[in-house]
């Protein structure tokens, strides 16, 4: 019973979590780190020049948000897999010492 409550309690702070900002700052407008740090440092050092060029040209949002999606979906995987892979290993272990 204890293990059910904490589970709903976790999922209710998941939540609030998730759309607490959401409907605090509603109507408010969000802008991408990277065009307020390029604006800062355009502001402080005007003659500053970039390294090197992007490798994709900024051609929208689509791209971005497909970017996005493909980052955070590689990130999963990995973690996915490194959480199995360990998971795998102690089970193996456990089972080995059994």
């Amino acid at each position: 019973m204890k293990k059910l409550s904490s589970s709903w309690l976790l999922m209710v702070g998941v939540v609030v979590l998730a759309l607490g900002p959401l409907l605090i700052l509603q109507g408010k407008e969000f802008s991408a780190t990277d065009g307020n740090f390029t604006a800062a440092i355009e502001q402080d050092h005007p003659n500053y020049k970039p390294w090197f060029e992007p490798i994709i040209k900024d051609s929208g949002p689509e791209v971005q948000t497909f970017l996005f999606a493909a980052q955070a979906g590689i990130g999963a995987g990995v973690t996915g897999y490194i959480l199995g892979l360990y998971k795998g290993r102690s089970e193996k272990r456990e089972k080995d010492e059994s």
